[in-house]
């Protein structure tokens, strides 16, 4: 039965697929249960300790990954309700986005993406891996069996591509499934991804709002830009704090989506959007990781995917890979996955602190080893 309450395109939660049919909980609703699964999910706790955009500093209040998915909720969640749309549908989908984030963050993603390829995995997407991560790898390899509205609107919620209008794109569980297996051998589909729901361009939008202030504002905190270096065409439109261009972009959204299939910024909006992301991308992103850092990053992710990808071969019981990852895993994940696609997962799991760990411990074993020769 439609909840009358929710606008006539809102997803319902009658309309909420899993790919496994199990008997629903009576007091919680299917995408409210999706919640549940994705917060009490191992790769939820590890958010903690992901990088955002600035690693290894020493500010307390510098965000973190969860922080960051918190954000993308409570933003979407406004304007979903304002807009009569499925809260629950979209509070899973934002709290789920980044799951897959990898460690040291895009920076991260873009090296491990370069492994993956060089070993015949594919392209490594940290959105597509979110997915992965709750259909495959949650669960001890058995997944969290989530409604595929939720898993396509995380698929779906690039928010390096800013749109100033956002149309979902309707699909059934075997499209859903088609473009997912996609992303590996297309590296141009993961910039047409469309969400099947309103919600999803919810989820989507939201992540880019999120981000955009509260980055200036870690970036502030950390003396990399100063408020008077954002230029005034842009501080003109959306304001010069975060809570000045959240509550711009969001009012600006609500008033020109109302009853419309449609998620749509106005020009102004869009443009100074545009303008402000550019500038983020020159005077933070460029600046958070310098050439020895980048180095130190690529270094820690080949030395530990070749260590690991031997250990698998040579049945290294007594290896890291298996002790904490390997042995909890189910059957039909040991036996369906390649061995460099197990290190991947594994690889893609780990928090900034414990690929840290790993590796030197690592550099430490192969340095005593050279020591006894």
């Amino acid at each position: 039965m439609n909840n009358p309450k929710l606008s006539s395109f809102a997803c319902q939660n009658e309309n909420g697929e899993r790919f496994f049919k199990e008997i629903e909980d009576p007091y919680r609703t299917t995408f409210f249960h999706d919640i549940d699964r994705i917060i009490y999910s191992l790769s939820y706790v590890r958010y903690a300790d992901k990088t955002q955009v600035f690693t290894f500093n020493e500010n307390d209040h510098i965000t973190k990954r969860m922080v960051h998915v918190q954000l993308v909720s409570k933003i979407a969640r406004t304007i979903g309700r304002n807009l009569k749309l499925n809260e629950d549908l979209i509070e899973a989908a934002a709290l789920g986005h980044d799951l897959g984030h990898v460690p040291f963050g895009h920076t991260g993603e873009s090296i491990l993406n370069e492994i993956s390829l060089k070993n015949n995995e594919g392209y490594f997407n940290h959105n597509v891996q979110s997915v992965r991560t709750l259909m495959y790898l949650e669960n001890g390899g058995k997944g969290q069996n989530l409604t595929y509205q939720v898993l396509d609107a995380i698929m779906c919620h690039n928010g390096e591509l800013p749109r100033q209008e956002y149309f979902p794109k309707r699909k059934t569980k075997e499209e859903f499934l088609h473009e997912y297996k996609l992303t590996y051998q297309d590296k141009d589909i993961i910039k047409k991804l469309r969400p099947a729901t309103l919600e999803g361009c919810v989820v989507r939008i939201s992540d880019i709002i999120a981000y955009i202030g509260k980055d200036i504002e870690d970036a502030q905190m950390l003396g990399v830009i100063q408020t008077t270096d954002i230029p005034t065409d842009i501080t003109n439109v959306l304001g010069s704090t975060n809570r000045e261009i959240i509550n711009t972009i969001v009012v600006d959204i609500i008033k020109n989506s109302q009853n419309q299939n449609y998620i749509r910024l106005s020009e102004p909006v869009y443009d100074a959007l545009v303008k402000l992301k550019d500038f983020n991308y020159q005077n933070i992103y460029k600046k958070a990781n310098n050439e020895e850092d980048i180095k130190l990053y690529e270094k820690m992710f080949n030395t530990l995917f070749a260590k690991y990808l031997k250990d698998i071969k040579e049945k290294n019981l007594d290896s890291v890979i298996y002790q904490v990852f390997l042995n909890t895993m189910s059957k039909e994940y040991l036996t369906n996955t390649t061995e460099a696609r197990k290190v991947i997962d594994f690889l893609a799991g780990m928090t900034d602190d414990y690929i840290k760990k790993c590796y030197e411990r690592d550099i430490l074993l192969i340095a005593n080893k050279n020591v006894i020769n």
